[in-house]
């Protein structure tokens, strides 16, 4: 039985490496995850550049000695100009708003003009503050009074428990995670054409018929397809994880944003993604065959194979960004184990219970769909699908 195997084992293979779209699907695709790391840190390198460029207020009015002394602790650029020239660039929408004075009330009566309702001026809202309460200090100074025990009777300290929790490493693990959810998503597509090509495919060019008059089992032939769909999917994987290692470090060396941060996998992190990436090869190569089996011709089972993409990308994404956390619940749930799984591995942080709930619920699923194809190729109505 095992040299049968092994004969449509080669005979997939080699059908596999000479047809170019199916080397594409699985050589290819993998290239695209380092123009999605790279291309990504660029984007958030950007915004945080913008951010600090946009640490900026317009005034209506010439700042006093203190004023500029609470812009220059806050790090602010200071710009004035007459309130004629910043409320028809505020019309105009060059600018967000602007801060006034109230000439008809004391000198210390601030007015924040904006164009828009939901304009957000938490910026000028903190430049006051801090002018409030410096004014609230020197007061109490000048009645003999302790600032300290009046203005700071509550007080307020964030703990950051994690030193390594800044904003740049959040940006680092949200494209660390997004690498492995595209490597999740090159495998599918890896998968999908191979699967589509070696059953509706061949049953609408009339060789699948041939094949089943030979003398091998169905259950060979399926097992053969099978196992070529899932290696060459094993292939893509690990290229995209090499490559997103590849182009991780290469981010970490262009950007600042990821200076002094652990960009590229650790070792540990590799070899337990692999271990990912054979068992959802697996897995979703089970999963397209089933699929691809029920079609009639080639472009149906393309059309039944595309929804397939979305459902093994979205549920990790949508659980990355809520912040759900793994468990051994999740670890039996179907494309989410996956995802939690890469995501803990991103964090170095290895759950061996979580990987093993994930391996025996997979080998379960594998096992039922496997059932199911063989049971249909052993009938001759696979040949002629309603």
């Amino acid at each position: 039985m095992k040299s049968k195997i092994f004969v449509i084992l080669k005979k997939e293979m080699r059908e596999l490496f000479r047809d170019k779209k199916s080397l594409a699907m699985m050589l290819i695709i993998p290239f695209l995850i380092p123009v999605l790391v790279l291309g990504m840190s660029a984007l958030f390198e950007f915004q945080m550049k913008e951010d600090e460029e946009n640490k900026q207020l317009y005034f209506a009015y010439e700042l006093t000695e203190m004023e500029k002394e609470i812009a220059e602790a806050l790090e602010l650029k200071v710009i004035i100009q007459s309130e004629e020239e910043l409320t028809e660039n505020l019309k105009q929408e060059k600018i967000d708003f602007y801060i006034g004075k109230d000439k008809n009330k004391n000198p210390n009566s601030f007015v924040i003009n904006k164009g828009d309702i939901t304009t957000n001026t938490a910026l000028a809202t903190l430049f006051i503050e801090h002018y409030k309460q410096q004014l609230q200090s020197n007061y109490l100074i000048e009645n003999n009074l302790n600032p300290n025990l009046v203005l700071n009777m509550v007080t307020v300290e964030e703990n950051v428990v994690d030193e390594k929790a800044t904003e740049e490493n959040y940006f680092a693990n949200y494209i660390k995670n997004y690498a492995f959810l595209f490597i999740m998503m090159a495998i599918v597509v890896s998968a999908t054409y191979p699967a589509t090509d070696t059953t509706a495919g061949e049953r609408e060019r009339g060789t699948l018929e041939t094949l089943l008059t030979f003398p091998v089992k169905s259950r060979d032939i399926i097992i053969g397809k099978y196992l070529s769909i899932t290696l060459s999917s094993i292939i893509t994987g690990i290229i995209s994880l090499l490559l997103a290692t590849v182009s991780l470090g290469i981010s970490q060396q262009l950007f600042s944003l990821y200076k002094g941060l652990h960009m590229i996998y650790s070792m540990e992190s590799i070899f337990y993604g692999i271990v990912v990436i054979i068992v959802y090869s697996f897995f979703i190569s089970g999963l397209c065959i089933a699929i691809a089996s029920k079609s009639k011709t080639f472009k149906e089972a393309q059309s039944a194979l595309t929804p397939l993409n979305f459902i093994s990308f979205f549920p990790g994404m949508i659980a990355f960004m809520i912040g759900t956390k793994s468990s051994l619940l999740l670890s039996c749930v179907p494309f989410l184990n996956f995802t939690m799984l890469f995501t803990d591995i991103t964090n170095g942080t290895i759950h061996f219970g979580n990987i093993l709930v994930m391996i025996l619920s997979s080998v379960f699923y594998i096992s039922l769909v496997l059932v199911f194809i063989i049971k249909q190729y052993k009938s001759e109505r696979v040949l002629f699908v309603k």
